[in-house]
């Protein structure tokens, strides 16, 4: 049984590609966000990303390029690790499906599932689409081609082996209706029963021999296991399943979330529940299908050629710009719409304006009336308990936000802290206390109280904008940047003295971009 506190959450392995989008980076910046989350609340996080290496497309690339299928993927895999690292990504680790632990989990699993009579040999006779790396129906085709990607499918007939997926199908659907929140969001649980379950599952093929760049099977090795059997198989390879040192997965295992893209929901909540039923494993808690960035109605892609690199925005606007819009703008669960004139508004409104300005505005002042000294003098009014009670009860609002995996919704609700901020700046005008003596006390009181709300926003935001928060911290002179100072209103040292104020995001104007 895991550790109560600890959080295992993972993103698909990723096809290695030297063509990212920003819809890749989607699931991974959702995904950073929450482990980053759940680490400032106290959890042992372990995130898992990485990149998906076999299979009949990557040889044909291989081929195509004139190098072997391992030095294709050698080469461009990097591109992976980079671009997360453009983008903050705070994974634990980062797995590839040629690592030798990882063959030898799969080929262990394999080989236990067949000894268990739940894998036989076979003759698979059927519609394979290579992109997609799936095996489809014809009813299950729409106009004739592959439901995921649009392209055309091909009649394949070989040799191959066979997972009894049918065998669990009654075992599964108990599953579902004992644990109603295994599938979020509902639509994505309505279609796994609707248009896979009810009609009937089929068996698995789970081999293939026409072609060899794959994980051998080790007891008929003209056979090498089919990429999603392999690829589905790293949650568990990456803790030391089946290995000497499999602390790991005593520890993490189960997932608590799994998230994904709707395009392959199928497989991780068919396929792999019954790979893990096969194996007396415990199920994932939850497996989260999220939607699509849409560019005019339509998926990002490269064959659509309507993409930039994601790093050619990082450049642009900055990477917590990016991180922001991502997290923010698109309703989880949900398709979203990418644009970069969204970008740039969102940029400009919530992070210019809003936060940046709050942050600069505090910090002169504190620079222009008190020569950087914020002092708690105690000199309070009731407008001050209206800031505090809203600041003070954010981070439980937040907590369940993020439970709820609604992140959007909780990064909406720390804003309403920095939006409160500068209302209370309009409410209490400091420029009018500044010119009274008396009121000195008055001004210092309604500094420190922006500054500790600036403070408290600023360690809610830090998982989601790890940049822009470290300079928070910077210009406001704070270390207290952990949860556990959240308790109260006033860790921030009476005393302290602020720095220099920096631009936290500068407006960008489109007809300069």
């Amino acid at each position: 049984m895991k550790d109560k506190k600890s959080y295992y959450v993972t993103t698909p392995i990723y096809y290695p590609s030297a063509d990212f989008h920003i819809g890749h980076c989607y699931t991974t910046i959702i995904a950073d966000a929450i482990a980053r989350y759940k680490r400032c609340s106290g959890f042992d996080v372990f995130y898992l990303t990485g990149t998906d290496e076999h299979g009949e497309k990557i040889q044909k690339k291989a081929l195509e390029a004139g190098v072997s299928p391992q030095e294709y993927v050698d080469k461009i895999v990097s591109n992976a690790k980079d671009l997360w690292k453009s983008l903050n990504i705070s994974y634990d680790k980062f797995i590839r499906t040629t690592d030798k632990e990882h063959v030898e989990c799969v080929q262990e699993i394999f080989k236990k599932l067949y000894d268990k009579g739940d894998i036989y040999k076979g003759e698979y006779k059927g519609l394979y689409c290579t992109p997609c790396e799936s095996f489809w129906t014809n009813t299950q085709l729409v106009d004739g081609k592959c439901p995921d990607c649009g392209r055309d499918v091909n009649e394949v007939s070989e040799e191959a082996y066979f997972f009894k997926l049918s065998k669990y199908q009654d075992r599964l659907v108990k599953y579902y209706d004992e644990h109603p929140d295994f599938i979020e969001p509902e639509s994505r649980k309505n279609e796994m029963i609707n248009n896979f379950i009810k009609p009937g599952l089929e068996d698995l093929c789970v081999s293939r021999t026409s072609f060899d760049w794959g994980i051998p099977v080790t007891f008929d090795d003209k056979h090498v296991v089919y990429v999603w059997l392999d690829a589905l198989s790293n949650y568990i390879s990456a803790l030391g399943y089946l290995s000497e040192d499999d602390s790991k997965f005593k520890k993490y295992w189960p997932a608590d979330l799994h998230i994904v893209g709707k395009e392959i929901v199928r497989f991780h909540t068919i396929v792999w529940p019954i790979m893990l039923m096969a194996l007396d494993l415990p199920l994932p808690k939850k497996v989260f299908g999220h939607g699509w960035l849409v560019i005019d109605g339509g998926k990002i892609s490269k064959s659509l050629g309507n993409y930039k690199d994601p790093r050619e925005y990082i450049g642009l606007y900055g990477v917590d710009a990016v991180r922001y819009f991502v997290l923010r703008e698109v309703p989880f669960g949900n398709d979203g719409v990418f644009s970069e004139e969204a970008l740039i508004n969102r940029t400009n409104g919530d992070l210019a304006n809003v936060l940046g300005n709050l942050v600069n505005r505090t910090i002169g002042m504190i620079n222009k009336y008190f020569d950087g000294v914020v002092t708690d003098t105690g000199v309070s009014e009731d407008v001050d308990k209206e800031l505090i009670d809203l600041v003070m009860s954010t981070k439980d609002i937040v907590d369940n936000k993020m439970d709820d995996l609604r992140i959007a919704d909780a990064l909406d609700v720390i804003f309403d802290i920095f939006r409160r901020c500068n209302k209370y700046i309009d409410e209490t005008m400091p420029w009018v206390l500044a010119k009274d003596e008396n009121k000195s006390d008055r001004l210092n009181q309604v500094l420190y109280n922006l500054i500790e709300s600036i403070r408290i926003g600023t360690v809610l935001l830090q998982p989601y904008l790890p940049d822009a928060c470290n300079s928070i911290f910077e210009q406001i002179n704070s270390n207290d940047i952990g949860f556990d100072t959240l308790d109260r209103f006033g860790y921030y040292k009476s005393g302290n003295k602020v720095g220099k104020a920096v631009v936290l995001f500068k407006r960008i104007e489109i007809d300069k971009k």
